[in-house]
């Protein structure tokens, strides 16, 4: 089995009971914080084992996405409590690339990322995207679609 294999069947196998929850551990003891309440499609892959990769439990992954190493999916109003913020969700749409170092950080309401967007290497990004566009930069600003 290769190594993009075991990761990501850890990771589905945190939805199984009694499993799950040592698979959740184990991925945690890998340096992979994914809650059991985040939902995934099918076909995901956390490239390279994902190690640093965190991932708010209000979170929902589509069909195909790549998330590399560092990625973070989660709010970005961490200095209030979690019952002040406006904050609600992450979908991440099929076939999304989070590039290495990524963070995906919403603010008031729900933040979408499109089917087929790319977000880029250390980018940061803080608002929906539409589908297939490629994201780079601090603060990230659109800077290409994918063909």
């Amino acid at each position: 089995m290769a190594r993009r294999d075991f990761y990501s069947a850890l990771v589905y196998a945190r939805e199984v009971p009694v499993i799950g929850v040592f698979a959740y551990y184990v991925l945690k003891l890998m340096g992979v914080e994914i809650p059991r309440s985040v939902e995934f499609g099918k076909d995901f892959t956390l490239v390279h084992g994902g190690f640093g990769v965190v991932i708010h439990p209000n979170t929902k992954i589509g069909d195909g996405v790549k998330i590399y190493p560092g990625v973070t999916l989660g709010r970005a109003d961490i200095h209030l409590p979690i019952n002040e913020s406006a904050f609600k969700a992450i979908f991440v749409d099929d076939e999304v690339i989070l590039s290495p170092g990524a963070k995906v950080l919403g603010g008031d309401g729900i933040l979408r990322v499109g089917k087929g967007t790319i977000v880029g290497a250390n980018a940061v990004l803080l608002e929906s995207t539409e589908p297939g566009e490629i994201w780079a930069g601090v603060p990230a600003r659109r800077v290409g679609h994918r063909e």
